[in-house]
């Protein structure tokens, strides 16, 4: 085994150059806290940005997969496991599933999500009835038919020709979405219920409200993508239990696995039966040991006390961001839910959400970006107060060098 001391340069490298990683290469992490090669701790309030949903190697976690791992690590697709059977039965039970498909990343699970809604549509209304509506600003993954039906221009650049059969309407506006959605054609709408990287946007209540009466009246499927703030994220298992709104098909992943690859796409048994054997797949979906983390940490986020902490943590780390900026003209608002939220930059700073990030590394807190504009938090579920305090206390260091 390679055992040769590595550096921050060694990635420029040997990697391909799509990353642009910082100078901390951190080397352990406990709870919400990370030491880096040269044994400086930070407080991580970006949370692998929104994976590490119980923190670093938390115990439960750590003794599930070392369980496993005694076990079986890995079976094709040719037959099933236990742990994916009992997670799959787990989903079903607190949400409104009723099957699931399991695979490795959010791209993967929106993938699969936007293949069967297209796949249910040809096979109700015929071939004709393929289109997908989503939204500006919004970001489904990486994949060219994700990132085509993502609404960031710039993630496609490049890339083209695109796939077909996509339209954007504008997010909050259900006016531009009656504009685009038919009858013969719309199979899909597919929306966040909060806009992640596109600067941490809540949907209102009556939007997605709106959306569901109008995919009813259309025969469309309503996709919820709650890859960032599904599992806990928002103080409730799953987003769409907080407005109300049931979708036909959801995508989760981030902390579905607490850390480890893991992905799901929820969905009823109507929809469901238009995956028939081999329609679709993924090697590695369903993977024992994926399963079995993964069923610790729903197991562990679904209870009441935990969901309740969230709300509570989120009140504290909301107002601290909120005075902060405010004695610094910093932030505008900070807006969001539970655990994932953003701070608004102010005229004067706007384009230098990154600024935020440097300066909290160098004072030993970790933070997020969500566009130009935005400082993103999105730590532990289980965060200690005691580190929600010492992590205020070093941002608010950082924005008083940044504003000296």
């Amino acid at each position: 085994m390679n055992k040769e001391p590595v550096s921050r340069e060694l990635f420029d490298e040997v990697m391909v150059p799509n990353y642009a990683p910082g100078t901390v290469v951190p080397v352990r992490g406990e709870g919400s806290r990370i030491w880096g090669q040269d044994g400086r701790e930070f407080v991580d309030l970006a949370g692998g940005i929104a994976v590490t949903c119980l923190g670093h190697s938390h115990p439960g976690l750590v003794g599930a997969l070392t369980d496993q791992a005694e076990k079986i690590w890995h079976l094709s697709n040719v037959m099933t496991n236990e742990p994916a059977l009992r997670l799959a039965k787990t989903l079903c039970d607190l949400t409104f599933a009723e099957r699931v498909f399991f695979a490795n990343s959010g791209a993967e699970a929106n993938e699969a999500a936007f293949k069967l809604a297209r796949r249910y549509a040809w096979e109700h209304f015929g071939p004709q009835k393929n289109e997908i509506i989503s939204f500006t600003n919004s970001f489904h993954g990486r994949t060219l038919f994700t990132v085509s039906v993502g609404g960031q221009p710039k993630y496609l650049e490049g890339f083209e020709p695109a796939p077909g059969g996509i339209h954007h309407a504008e997010f909050k506006n259900l006016e531009s979405v009656k504009a685009l959605i038919s009858k013969e054609k719309t199979c899909a709408v597919v929306v966040e219920p909060i806009q992640g990287e596109g600067g941490v946007m809540p949907a209102d209540p009556e939007f997605l409200e709106g959306l569901r009466q109008l995919c009813d009246e259309h025969d469309a499927l309503l996709v919820f993508d709650e890859v960032q703030t599904g599992v806990g994220r928002t103080g409730h298992l799953y987003a769409y239990e907080m407005y109300g709104v049931v979708p036909d098909i959801l995508s989760s992943a981030k902390g579905l696995g607490g850390g480890f690859p893991v992905s799901a796409m929820l969905t009823t048994a109507k929809v469901a039966a238009s995956f028939g054997v081999g329609t679709h797949g993924s090697t590695y979906g369903g993977n024992a040991l994926a399963c079995a983390v993964a069923q610790k940490v729903i197991d562990t986020v679904s209870q009441p006390e935990i969901l309740k902490g969230v709300k509570v943590r989120s009140e504290r780390l909301r107002k601290g961001m909120m005075d902060i900026g405010a004695r610094y003209g910093v932030f505008s608002e900070v807006r969001g839910a539970g655990l994932l939220l953003g701070c608004v930059l102010t005229e004067s700073w706007q384009g230098k959400a990154k600024d935020f990030v440097s300066a909290g590394l160098d004072e030993g807190v970790m933070v997020l970006v969500a566009g130009g504009n935005v400082v993103r938090l999105a730590p532990s579920l289980i965060i200690p107060e005691t580190d929600i305090e010492e992590a205020l206390s070093r941002f608010e260091a950082a924005v008083a060098k940044l504003c000296q």
